[in-house]
């Protein structure tokens, strides 16, 4: 599968920016998630990639090939890029059954192929399969009813997915007998050494022309590949459909109608539709949104599970935080256009590079806490929140605070030009405060940033704190703590539950919180918190 390289991609309508300054690197076998809120330019970025959309300027390579390039005049049609689409409607053909809708792209394929001899192929298979007839034979029986009635299309089914046939040369081997003969080895052995006289005679007709069959059964003149430019036959045709539905699990349904099918196999259908044309790379614009919450993760494994069966590289856009984080091996995360992070999902989460990253993604979001701070001779830096709290920051690695505060001043929160205001984290209050217009944001001022894992109910915790909200779930219960007019969220781990307004003593714990610039926004460092 190709690498995919932008090169400041932009793409702007008049003055509005939808996608700024772009520099990206898809690796192969990669499955990509583009995440952000609606209107952050992640649908955008994959129509550009996929040639649906013309970029304003940049370049796009796919497998080291350029597709697009504002300098020299290059753009490469989609149809030309060999990519794959799933887009939240399906767009299922409801006239046609299920085999149809998946064969339906194949049959317009028209392209430089190799010459192949689908008769010898077909005769080098059932030589293969003959040799073991008992297999074909136990096959067979599997698809008899408990009665003991042979189900015919079941059988064909059965061999299909067995043995990786095309249908036609399913039923040939269904119409053998050897399943009813009372000699089936003889018979078999009979069967074997006709296909074999056949083979024989086609490879004398071939010789004869100067022309010989490697072992895919493609022609081959003077030790090459004879190629030429044409559809695919019909035998190819079935045995592609027929791959696709193996890896999905759809093959009982090819003759069902979109209509008779449920959600989750319609969608199914659609990922066998877009994997049959063997694509280069798969993009999927939020494929499971139109599903029920269990049936969204149901199919989230499976993707999981696909990416991993075909190979293939995946570019998934989706603004749900928590399906990029399940589903990516890498998340590109875009606010307004400009990229924020490109990180493996857990490396996102656990070490946010600025205050949208962190406020974006988890679930529950992350605890955002203003702070005074003051560094301290041993290289820790002495904060206090919450008007009256007072805690130590103690940095994983050694910090050079005044060094830092020259650094994240000259930086800012990476903002779109065409947006009117900068991007403001959220600090849980009961009543919310209005932020004075007026207030200067100096060096001494920072943001802590706690993960509600990392909070937890402790007899002698040192915040006192009581019981805003509890909701259990039954594995875990999120709790609300109100100190004074703030909130703090945790999540609590077992079945337990809360009274509301019930007081309780916090804690924070772990080497994993986060400290930022307020004034820039950016993480300044990772550590713990001494209370």
């Amino acid at each position: 599968m190709p690498e995919i390289i932008l090169t400041n991609v932009t793409k702007r309508w008049g003055k509005f920016y939808a996608v700024d300054n772009l520099n990206l690197t898809i690796e192969d076998n990669a499955f990509i998630t583009l995440l952000g809120p609606s209107g952050c330019g992640k649908t955008t970025t994959l129509r550009m990639i996929a040639g649906l959309e013309t970029p304003s300027s940049g370049r796009i390579t796919i497998g080291g090939k350029v597709v697009y390039d504002s300098e020299v005049g290059i753009n490469i049609p989609a149809s030309k890029r060999r990519v794959g689409f799933l887009f939240q409607n399906y767009a299922l053909w409801p006239n046609m059954t299920v085999y149809e809708n998946i064969s339906f792209g194949l049959k317009n394929i028209k392209e430089s192929m190799p010459v192949v001899d689908f008769t010898a192929r077909k005769y080098v298979r059932l030589i293969a399969l003959l040799k073991d007839p008992q297999a074909i034979i136990a096959a067979i029986h599997d698809c008899k009813s408990q009665k003991g009635v042979l189900n015919s299309k079941q059988v064909v089914v059965k061999l299909i997915d067995r043995f990786e046939v095309s249908q036609y040369t399913a039923k040939e081997i269904f119409a053998m007998g050897l399943h009813t003969n009372a000699d089936p080895k003889a018979l078999a052995a009979s069967l074997l050494k006709d296909y074999e006289a056949k083979l024989n005679a086609l490879n004398v007709k071939l010789s004869a022309k100067g022309l010989a069959l490697n072992a895919a059964c493609e022609v081959v003149q003077n030790g090459a590949v004879i190629t030429k430019v044409r559809k695919l036959d019909k035998e190819e045709i079935d045995l592609s459909v027929r791959r696709v539905s193996r890896v999905v699990k759809i093959g009982e349904f090819m003759e069902r109608y979109p209509a008779e099918l449920s959600g989750g196999q319609q969608q199914r259908v659609a990922i066998a539709r877009t994997l049959a044309p063997e694509p280069k790379v798969l993009f999927m614009d939020e494929p499971l949104s139109n599903l029920d919450a269990k049936l969204r993760l149901e199919m989230r494994s499976e993707l999981k599970r696909l990416h991993a069966d075909t190979g293939s590289t995946f570019v998934y856009v989706t603004h749900d935080q928590l399906e990029a984080m399940t589903l990516a091996t890498k998340i590109c995360l875009i606010n307004n256009g400009v990229l924020q992070q490109y990180d493996a999902p857990l490396d996102l989460y656990k070490k946010p590079v600025n205050l949208f990253v962190a406020d974006f993604v988890g679930n529950p979001a992350i605890n955002l806490i203003d702070a005074k701070g003051k560094a301290l001779a041993d290289g820790n830096l002495e904060v206090s929140f919450f008007k009256n709290q007072k805690a130590t920051f103690v940095p994983n690695s050694a910090i050079d605070w005044t060094a830092n505060k020259a650094s994240v001043v000259e930086g800012s929160l990476i903002e779109k030009e065409n947006k009117d205001s900068k991007f403001k984290y959220h600090v849980a209050q009961i009543d919310e405060e209005i932020e004075d217009a007026n207030l200067v944001i100096g060096d001494d001022d920072y943001v802590l940033a706690i993960r509600p894992e990392f909070l937890r109910v402790e007899d002698k915790g040192p915040i006192h704190a009581s019981v805003y909200s509890a909701m259990p779930s039954g594995m875990e219960t999120t709790v609300k703590f109100q100190i004074g007019n703030f909130l703090l969220t945790g999540v609590v781990f077992g079945g337990i539950d809360y009274k509301i307004d019930q007081a309780v003593n916090v804690d924070v714990f772990g080497k994993e919180i986060l400290i930022f610039s307020r004034k820039s926004g950016h993480l300044i460092a990772q550590g713990s918190l001494k209370l």
